[in-house]
């Protein structure tokens, strides 16, 4: 008999809600403090986790989710990346 893997679960930093992993997009705060948003879910460093919806990232930015995860500030073009790529995934499955 086969043993079923546990898929992980992350919490959104925007509406708080467990998700699958690769559901999400990792913020990743790497040891010199530098940000970058992970697509592979591998780099090396402190991680958080977004939905990858335009209203989860406004929620986020709202609530300052990712600086209280990080315990540090997030620069604004962290935030202006994770849009980006909402809008280039919305306009590439259109």
């Amino acid at each position: 008999m086969l043993k079923r893997r546990k898929t992980p679960l992350r919490r959104c930093t925007g509406c708080g809600e467990m998700k699958n992993k690769a559901e999400l997009i990792r913020v990743v705060r790497a040891e010199d403090g530098s940000f970058s948003i992970d697509a592979t879910g591998k780099k090396a460093g402190r991680g958080a986790y977004v939905c990858p919806n335009a209203d989860c990232v406004k929620r986020a930015v709202k609530s300052n989710g990712l600086s209280r995860s990080f315990k540090k500030p997030v620069p604004a073009e962290i935030y202006e990346t994770l849009k980006e790529q909402l809008e280039n995934q919305i306009d590439g499955s259109v």
